[in-house]
């Protein structure tokens, strides 16, 4: 009979174990026994899924915290416009209408002026710079604070090599050229060529070659070559111009509501973290590696590659630098940010001129 009763008993705590798995409602998955709820999100996307880097990363995160988490946090990618428009992510999230958006912090210069010094700074640091301010400067402290103020939790996910500087119709020889044209541009470099007389609207990039094509504006910038030739900008205009001053390396973001961000158990938090690092990895080895053909197809296709003159380029810094001391002035958490950016790269400059090789 004692056997019979410990036979019942062993067989009904399975049968207990295999009900609280199926449901769904917690998971042991980790040595120290911490109980974890299974996570299913949506997440909102500004950029489409089949987007080069910048959609496709996104879709990468969705994959790989599955197989990280062993399918214990499932973060769904959906398309610009599926939950919300693109623009409106972080309202979304915000609020908690959506859990998680894939996106860039410079989408959120409307909102939140600080924000664009953590997606692209105007003649600023490479990718691998950037990432050293990010994790060791101070950056991802004040990047965090400044989110948590809206009830988000940000996360650096990925990150592209430099972009180019822009797409015309015509020529441009001197910054005279310019003035008067409706151009989409992004992040703070909106705002230097607002300096020189560019009018500038920001975009979503599915909709930018349409404007481009009836002329509803006369240039665009939007990524770098490989992106660049999946939208198309080559059949309305033709000439194509570097360097990328506004964007020399460009990060990208998970944002999750706070509230479901404060739900997870530290495992899952630690695993969301360390897979959007790996994308981070991922995204500079795969943006180097992908623009050569990308610039070929470019060239076959007609399109006339130009360096910005050096006249240009110092037009551009200078009219940058007021742009700088103006938001400053208006908003504590830029200035901040700014001086901690600008410190940290004063610092490292003494490393910089002596490991490095002058290319």
């Amino acid at each position: 009979m004692l056997k019979l009763t410990t036979v019942f008993l062993f067989l009904f705590s399975l049968l207990l174990i295999s009900c609280s798995d199926k449901d769904g409602s917690s998971s042991k998955n980790n040595q120290s026994g911490e109980t974890s709820k299974k996570i299913k999100w949506k997440m909102a996307s500004t950029f489409p899924g089949s987007l080069t880097q910048l959609g496709t990363a996104g879709i990468r995160f969705q994959n790989q915290i599955s197989k990280v988490s062993g399918k214990n946090i499932q973060v769904k990618f959906f398309e610009p416009g599926a939950l919300v428009p693109a623009l409106e992510v972080f309202d979304a999230v915000s609020s908690g209408s959506v859990d998680a958006g894939w996106s860039t912090p410079g989408y959120w210069a409307g909102k939140v002026p600080a924000l664009p010094l953590f997606a692209a700074v105007p003649f600023g640091p490479s990718a691998q710079e950037y990432m050293a301010w990010i994790y060791y400067g101070g950056g991802k402290e004040l990047f965090e604070e400044i989110y948590a103020k809206h009830n988000i939790k940000g996360i650096f996910c990925g990150v592209i090599p430099p972009e180019a500087s822009g797409w015309f119709r015509k020529e441009i020889n001197s910054i005279e050229d310019m003035k008067g044209m409706k151009m989409r541009f992004f992040g703070l470099g909106a705002k230097v060529m607002e300096k020189i007389g560019v009018s500038t609207q920001l975009i979503a990039g599915g909709d930018i070659f349409p404007a481009l094509e009836l002329g509803t504006i006369d240039a665009t910038e939007f990524s770098m070559p490989a992106v660049d030739l999946d939208l198309g900008f080559y059949q309305v205009a033709k000439h194509y111009y570097f360097p990328g001053w506004h964007q020399q390396s460009t990060l990208q973001e998970l944002m999750i509501n706070m509230d479901k961000w404060n739900s997870l158990s530290e495992t899952q938090k630690v695993q969301i973290e360390t897979t959007c690092g790996d994308n981070m990895r991922n995204g500079i080895a795969e943006g180097e590696a992908i623009q050569v053909d990308a610039l070929n197809t470019l060239k076959d296709k007609g399109v006339k590659i130009h360096k910005w003159s050096d006249e240009i380029l110092k037009a551009l810094e200078e009219a940058w630098i007021e742009v700088v001391n103006e938001e400053s002035n208006n908003d504590a958490d830029f200035k901040r940010s700014w001086e901690s950016l600008s410190s940290f790269r004063k610092e490292i400059e003494v490393w910089k001129s002596l490991g490095y090789l002058d290319n």
